[in-house]
């Protein structure tokens, strides 16, 4: 029991670390410079200049009937973890606001906005968690439609906001500098889950081998396949677990099979392209 309250103290401690980092990189490089990192944060850098409102405030608004949603289609671990960074989020935006910009320099503020942004963002998806925004919806999407890629989702949703922000202030620079902004931020998440942006694929090696394939497919909805093997030093076979997962599943099926069998044997390796259900057809 202690050990649980410990970890969870843990994840609230590193969620709202993460979306502090988050809100630093967009309330003081992109937010001044009218820069876009897509998805919500991208509409609220439109209301912010448009209407005078807090782009924290805004950000918080819009998610509300995300939520609303999310509550019967998520976990609920995952749910209140994404409630979490949806807050912090939104709180230190509009504390970081108060601030003077530390560049007017547009290109500086995309490079330097997106490097602290995508940190802030990798460790959020470290802790099983979300600032809701684009990350929300599709995942609330994924529950309508399995086979739906996710990133094609994001991208979309992100091309339509970066294109508002063009529409709106008039000015095509914001939206080539933007783009700049979304590529890096995806590439900081990629370092620092070591290529995670590759669909990985894990092998998990137990003596609990069903209950976690149920769990995994259950909870988090990914299919396993188990292929029989032989451990050359024990000579005994043995059942592997094969799992094919996206960028923000890896921590949740280590997590299942960790919960189920703490002495799991588990190998985590990229795949540069997955045919089949759920991913490429």
């Amino acid at each position: 029991m202690k050990s649980k309250i410990k970890n969870w103290i843990t994840d609230i401690i590193g969620i709202i670390a993460g979306s502090m980092i988050m809100a630093f990189g967009i309330s003081m490089f992109l937010l001044p410079n009218k820069l876009s990192s897509g998805g919500f944060a991208g509409i609220s850098t439109i209301v912010y200049y448009l209407f005078k409102v807090p782009m924290g405030t805004t950000n918080l608004l819009l998610n509300i009937p995300l939520f609303m949603v999310a509550w019967y289609k998520i976990g609920k671990k995952f749910f209140v973890k994404s409630i979490i960074g949806t807050i912090g989020l939104s709180f230190f935006m509009d504390f970081f606001d108060r601030f003077n910009s530390l560049t007017g320099d547009r290109f500086l503020s995309c490079i330097y906005g997106g490097i602290i942004v995508g940190l802030g963002m990798a460790i959020i998806f470290k802790f099983n968690s979300s600032t809701g925004g684009t990350d929300l919806i599709s995942n609330i999407a994924k529950e309508y439609n399995s086979n739906l890629r996710l990133s094609e989702v994001v991208v979309i949703i992100d091309i339509i906001v970066v294109g508002l922000n063009i529409l709106v202030f008039k000015e095509i620079e914001i939206g080539l500098y933007s783009a700049i902004t979304i590529y890096l931020i995806g590439k900081i998440i990629d370092i620092l889950f070591e290529g995670i942006d590759f669909t990985k694929l894990i092998y998990i090696v137990s003596d609990k081998n069903e209950q976690i394939a149920k769990s995994i497919g259950d909870e988090i909805r990914r299919g396993t396949t188990g292929l029989y093997g032989k451990g050359m030093y024990t000579n005994k076979e043995k059942l592997i677990l094969i799992c094919a997962a996206a960028r923000r599943d890896v921590v949740k099926v280590k997590t299942a099979a960790k919960k189920i069998d703490p002495q799991a044997f588990i190998v985590i390796s990229n795949s540069r392209e997955v045919f089949g259900m759920g991913f490429k057809k």
